[in-house]
């Protein structure tokens, strides 16, 4: 039954279908979409009320609120751990400003080196006082032991017999990424600082004969590098070919907006310094937080 103009009267089905097949297919589509989305409308609006009401209702009590317990669980009140222990000492930083709490990495020249770059370039590298590798690069470096084997005659087994220690050499990987004339005034600064530093004092310069000079590596902290004493053996620089470049004015130079800086360098000690060495003060740390850079 169905009340049209007030009156109570029977639907014939019959004619129902003849207004429906009277219609065209684009507009008996249309009819669908439109009924379809006139019944979403309603569906979520009255959903949403619903919805709007409990949602006020889980975060209007704050901390109480069910979905404010779940994000916050395991986090202890306040940020603090009320457990008495050791384990809230480590921060990411000292936070004094000094010198020392700059644990990136940094490879630079001895004050008493006496090298200087271009102005433009050199006050790139005071600034960081010396190279440092903006993103955190990749370090592999480590230590071995030498070992001479006797090997009897009809014996199974050698015999190894200690011959000495020393620090491997250091491969050092970082990536730079420029975006703008700053960024790659500094990579400029970076890619001279290598050049000059693995050449010696040679034919008409001020240093005749001098080998190339002695440099400092400092990263991570007291117990990884602290002032370890180096030679930059080798480096390789990419300037990839898939990449932009961006103009540098004050050097005439185009950079690479992502190249790839691979440095090798070799601790070195001077006899004197070996000839000074502790083993009890090496294992009880007394190098990592002194000067003499043993590693």
């Amino acid at each position: 039954m169905a009340d049209i103009g007030g009156q109570v009267g029977t639907r014939n089905p019959t004619a129902d279908s003849q207004a429906r097949n009277s219609k065209s297919p684009q507009q008996s589509i249309s009819d669908f979409a439109g009924g379809a989305v006139n019944f979403a409308e309603k569906a979520i609006g009255q959903a949403g009320a619903g919805l709007k009401a409990a949602a006020e209702d889980i975060f209007k009590d704050g901390a109480s609120g069910v979905i404010s317990l779940l994000r916050g669980k395991g986090i202890p009140i306040d940020g603090l751990l009320d457990v008495g222990s050791e384990l809230n000492k480590a921060s990411w930083a000292r936070g004094s400003g000094a010198a020392d709490d700059d644990w990136r990495v940094r490879v630079s020249l001895p004050t008493s080196a006496g090298l200087s770059l271009d102005p433009i370039l050199q006050r790139e590298l005071d600034r960081t006082n010396g190279m440092i590798f903006p993103y955190t690069p990749q370090i592999i470096f480590g230590a071995s032991a030498s070992y001479s084997q006797i090997k009897p005659t009809h014996s199974n087994y050698p015999f190894p017999t200690y011959q000495s220690s020393q620090p491997d050499q250091l491969n050092i990987v970082g990536d730079f990424y420029i975006e703008g004339a700053a960024e790659g005034l500094y990579w400029c600064a970076c890619v001279h600082y290598l050049r000059s530093i693995t050449k010696m004092a040679y034919g008409n310069t001020s240093n005749r004969g001098a080998p190339p000079p002695l440099c400092s590596l400092n990263g991570y902290g007291d117990y990884v590098f602290k002032n370890v004493p180096i030679v930059v053996s080798q480096f390789t620089i990419d300037l990839p070919n898939d990449v932009d470049y961006i103009y540098i004015p004050e050097t005439n130079t185009w950079a690479p907006t992502r190249s790839t800086i691979n440095v090798t360098v070799i601790p070195t000690y001077s006899r004197r310094e070996v000839q000074g060495f502790s083993l009890d003060r090496f294992v009880k740390g007394g190098y990592a937080k002194g000067r003499g850079g043993f590693i």
